[in-house]
Formats: C-alpha cells, structure tokens, sequence
C-alpha cells in the first residue's frame, strides 16, 4: 500500500509537471493560432438590429420587421465550440527512441499542447488509445479535471496488445463520432492498408496526421554488427554497421519510403505533421498553424 501511495504521488507530480509546461506554451505560443486554424462548425444567430444603409437585404428579418413597423436584420456569430479527439498509437513500436525521448514520449507532450490549447478555446477534448484495437477511449468533454484525467491515461498506459492496426481505431471513430470533429493521429505509421481509412475519415471530420519518427528511422550509426528487433512482431535482423554500403542502402530505402508517403499523403489531401524524438516540435507546430490559417 506503502509503495502504490508513492507511486501515485510520483504520477501526480509528474502529471502537474506537464501541466503547467503545457499550458505555458499553450498560451504562449499556439493559443491564437489553434483558435484560426480550426473553422467553427457553421455560423448561429446571435441577435438582430435596425436595418442601416448598405446592410445585405438577404439578411433582413421580415417576421421582426413587421412586428415592429421597421426594417430589421439577422446578426449571426460563428459557433466555435469544437471537439478535438487526440488518436494516440500506443503499440509497441512507439516505446522507440534513441535519443533523450521514444516517440510515446513525444506523443504525449504533443497531445497535452494541443489539449490545453483547445481547453483554452473552450472545445471539448477526448482520447482514444489504439494497439491492433481499440485500448481506451474517453469522449470529447470540457473541462480541466477532464483534461487531466486524459493526461493521467498517457502516463500510465498499458496496452494488451504490442501490435497495430491503424483501420481499427479509424473504423471506430467513423462509427461512433458522427459529427464534424478536429482529429489528430499521433503515429509512427508502422502499419500498411490504412490509406482508405484516412480518406474516409477525411471526408467527415478535420484529419490531421501527426508522423512521429526517432532519428534511426532513417539512418544506422556506422558501428560493428547491429541486432535488431521488431518490437511488435519479435522479429529480428542483423545488419553490418561497418558496411558504408550497407548503411547508404539502408539511409536511401528509408528516404525513398519517406517521400512516398509524403506524395500519398498529398494525393490524399491530408494535412501532415511530420515530428522527431531528436528535435523540438514548437517550431513545426507553428509552422504547421500558420499553414492551416492561410488555408482555413
């Protein structure tokens, strides 16, 4: 009992911890640009007054007008209440990470700015953790206690699965949010066959996809012989480090997939975020804020 109540102070440290760095750059940097880079969902009544020269005639409120004996008009106000749902790979592969951080790592930081910039826009946040299936899932609410409780699920996830299968989270997202949704998917994409998926999910909600990758993903350190496993399948590979060929070979496969996977995206019309454990993600999630600005 002794050793869970240290445990659990130790998550709520650490939780309140990413809290407050959180949403420090949430205010600081991404508030105003995660408020007009994401439509409303349509425009609402809001109130009407007396119709004033160059007023569009279209707008006019006859009911009212004839009421009153007076030209009045409908003002309307855009609805910008949205929910944003965080889609977070938790499979094994996500454990990866060279350097100081594995891409689970990332991923969370990543989720927590864009929870508590979307908390700050007063939108609802939800969450669903996918292996091969469907982990977890908690619904779009507002709220901080909500938000925090979605944190708390990032640090302590256990999957039962070390698999994945992007289709199963996107098919039951498609089935169960039918509204129009902001939808981020955090993954390393260590999957295949997901490219119907997206599209489909494309088509009803705002998607965006957030490719999380470490620095070895796409280049081997000249070494001796290198074991390596597939973390998902158990699958391992030796790979002779001391080979300049081998490891060129390796870095130009690497590249090669990387740019089609970029021209799919496009061909798809899907909006990408392209991140690494190495490196910050403000710059590129400014950049890519600035993007979604000019084209909302």
């Amino acid at each position: 009992m002794e050793r869970y109540n240290e445990q659990l102070k130790d998550l709520q440290r650490i939780i309140r911890r990413v809290e407050i760095r959180s949403k420090r750059m949430a205010s600081e940097l991404f508030s105003g640009e995660y408020h007009s880079s994401f439509k409303g969902k349509g425009i609402e009544f809001s109130h009407v007054r007396e119709y004033q020269y160059g007023d569009d005639v279209r707008s006019i409120d006859w009911n009212t007008s004839a009421r009153k004996s007076e030209l009045y008009v409908k003002l309307f106000t855009e609805e910008r209440e949205r929910s944003l749902l965080l889609v977070v790979d938790a499979s094994a592969s996500m454990l990866f990470g060279s350097r100081e951080r594995s891409k689970r790592a990332l991923a969370l930081e990543v989720s927590a700015v864009l929870a508590f910039s979307a908390l700050q826009n007063n939108d609802k946040v939800g969450l669903l953790l996918f292996t091969d299936q469907v982990e977890r899932y908690i619904p779009p609410r507002k709220g901080r206690h909500h938000l925090l409780m979605i944190l708390e699920e990032l640090l302590r996830m256990k999957p039962s699965s070390h698999k994945t299968d992007i289709n199963a989270a996107l098919s039951f997202i498609r089935y169960t949010r039918k509204r129009q949704e902001i939808i981020f998917l955090l993954t390393d994409l260590v999957d295949s066959d997901y490219e119907r998926g997206m599209k489909l999910l494309n088509n009803r909600h705002d998607f965006i996809l957030v490719h999380l990758s470490d620095p070895l993903d796409k280049a081997l350190p000249l070494s001796a012989l290198l074991d390596l496993e597939d973390p998902e399948t158990g699958v391992r590979l030796t790979v002779d480090g001391a080979s300049r060929r081998s490891l060129a070979r390796y870095r130009e496969e690497q590249g090669r997939l990387h740019d089609e996977l970029r021209q799919r995206l496009r061909r798809m019309r899907i909006d990408s975020l392209f991140l690494q454990t190495d490196r910050s993600f403000i710059g590129d999630l400014n950049s890519f804020f600035r993007y979604r600005e000019r084209k909302v």
